[in-house]
C-alpha cells in the first residue's frame, strides 16, 4: 500500500518574492542617513529616516513587481521610472540640493528608466502582451 503525497497547505508565506526588494531597501535605508548626516554626529532622527526609507522602498519594488504585471507595459514602465526617480530625488533633497535641482535629476531618471523598462518589456513580450516563455 503506497501513501500518498499531502498536498500542500494554501496560503504559505514565502520568502521568494521578497529577497531582492529586502536587499535594495536595506542598501537604501543604509545610504540615506549617511547623506543626512553629512560628517556630523549620528542621531536617532537619522536612524528613524533610514528605517523608514528602506521599509518603503522594499514594500514598493516588492508590490510592483508583484502586480505591475497586471498593467500594460506602458504604465508598467512609467511605474517603473517613476519609482526610481521619486528614490534618486528624495536622496538628492536629503543632501540639501535645492528642490529644483532634485527635481530635475528624478524626473531624468524617470525618463531613462522608463525608456529602458518600456524597451525590455516590449522585446520581451509576444503580441499580445504575455511575457516570453523564456
Amino acid at each position: 500500500m503506497a501513501a500518498h503525497a499531502a498536498a500542500p497547505a494554501r496560503g504559505q508565506f514565502s520568502t521568494h518574492g521578497w529577497g531582492l526588494p529586502v536587499l535594495i531597501g536595506i542598501s537604501y535605508g543604509l545610504y540615506a542617513p549617511v547623506v543626512v548626516r553629512d560628517g556630523g554626529p549620528l542621531a536617532w532622527s537619522q536612524f528613524w529616516i533610514g528605517l523608514i526609507s528602506a521599509v518603503v522602498l522594499a514594500v514598493a519594488i516588492h508590490t510592483l513587481h508583484r502586480y505591475g504585471r497586471r498593467l500594460r507595459r506602458e504604465l508598467h514602465a512609467v511605474a517603473w521610472g517613476a519609482l526610481a526617480g521619486i528614490a534618486l530625488g528624495y536622496l538628492v533633497s536629503l543632501s540639501g540640493k535645492s528642490v529644483l535641482s532634485s527635481s530635475m535629476l528624478g524626473l531624468i531618471t524617470c525618463g531613462v528608466v522608463t525608456a529602458a523598462t518600456f524597451y525590455t518589456f516590449y522585446t520581451h513580450e509576444d503580441a499580445v502582451g504575455r511575457p516570453a516563455p523564456y
